[in-house]
């Protein structure tokens, strides 16, 4: 008896065979090309954004001074708004006193489910007790031992440890606009900045940079200031969010790559949340989209005067301490329902 080879096979089965094996082959070398391409552009991507950003020399305090680590995954981030860099923003970074002042002050939370992400801003004049310093208006705290300061103040207001700190320049707020081709921001309520350059008119509109920079700086036009400019903040992010968050920004490799080459130069973050740990959170907040992005304004007891003649926030003693819990028990968003907060 003769053995069977693939000589004896029909010469159908075997040109089928064949081809089921090209097919295969194909399928597996546009495979390998697309996992090259991608490793490529992820690797060079993670060079952009740890070459391109600044990094803070010395962003936290001594670790005796502060909260413990916390067993749950959720993660506290402070981002700073700043209108320099340079020099002071150095000086701010290494510890040391300079003439930078957080006039952005955020609390960004992300719970541990990675459901939503929680934007808390606080108000630069509140009145609280600065380590080693006594009672002060909260931005001032850069400028009396910079970041390190900021963060160690912020840890022992809300007894929470915070993980990573960034510092955007306003530069940046402008670089996301136009990177993403503009972003469409619902205006609360008419207003020209005081400069007279720009008009926003109430109601929904499509703002470019320039507009963007100039929308999130403005506080002179508003009969409350400060207050407007941080609403219009929150307003803003939420705006860019709703923006890039979306299929297809998220799937689109070019526009990934300019949004990073141009927003990167803008930040300032600590030696840890370099681009690998940049990746690992973005990963897991895949599934986030722009409304899963909440924010609130610290509650405070309104306007005051210290006693030694400045205008102050007074501080809401009993929401600090009901946020310090939430942030605790990873019920911000919960505490914001349940307060009427958003």
């Amino acid at each position: 008896m003769i053995p069977e080879t693939d000589s004896a096979q029909p010469s159908g089965t075997r040109r089928r065979s064949k081809t089921r094996r090209n097919v295969l082959f194909a399928f597996l070398g546009l495979f390998l090309v697309a996992a090259i391409i991608g490793t490529v552009f992820v690797a060079n991507l993670a060079r952009s954004f740890d070459s391109k950003t600044e990094h803070i020399a010395n962003a936290f305090p001594d670790e005796a001074s502060r909260p413990a680590k916390s067993a749950s995954d959720a993660m506290n981030i402070l981002m700073l708004g700043s209108d320099s860099r340079g020099d002071s923003l150095d000086m701010a970074g290494a510890g040391e006193a300079s003439d930078q002042r957080s006039d952005t002050m955020m609390w960004v939370h992300i719970p541990a489910d990675r459901k939503n992400i929680v934007m808390m801003s606080i108000m630069r004049d509140t009145w609280v007790d600065i380590p080693g310093v006594g009672e002060a208006k909260i931005n001032a705290a850069m400028a009396y031992g910079g970041v390190p300061l900021v963060v160690q103040t912020l840890e022992g207001l809300f007894k929470q440890r915070l993980d990573h700190v960034a510092i955007v320049n306003f530069d940046g707020f402008k670089a996301i606009t136009d990177s993403l081709g503009g972003v469409q921001v619902d205006v609360p309520l008419s207003f020209t900045t005081a400069d007279d350059k720009f008009t926003f008119e109430a109601g929904p509109q499509v703002i470019d940079g320039d507009q963007a920079l100039a929308f999130v700086r403005e506080r002179y036009a508003f009969t409350d200031g400060d207050y407007q400019r941080v609403r219009n903040q929150q307003l803003f992010l939420k705006a860019v969010m709703n923006t890039a968050l979306t299929p297809a920004n998220l799937t689109n490799p070019v526009k990934i790559n300019e949004l990073v080459n141009k927003v990167a130069p803008s930040l300032t973050v600590d030696s840890e949340l370099n681009s690998g740990a940049m990746g690992a959170l973005a990963l897991s907040l895949r599934d986030v989209r722009g409304s899963d992005v909440k924010a609130f304004t610290l509650p405070t007891l309104g306007t005051g005067t210290s006693a030694d003649g400045q205008s102050i926030v007074l501080p809401d003693d009993a929401a600090i301490a009901a946020i310090s819990e939430a942030l605790s028990n990873d019920s911000l968003v919960a505490y914001m329902r349940g307060s009427g907060l958003g």
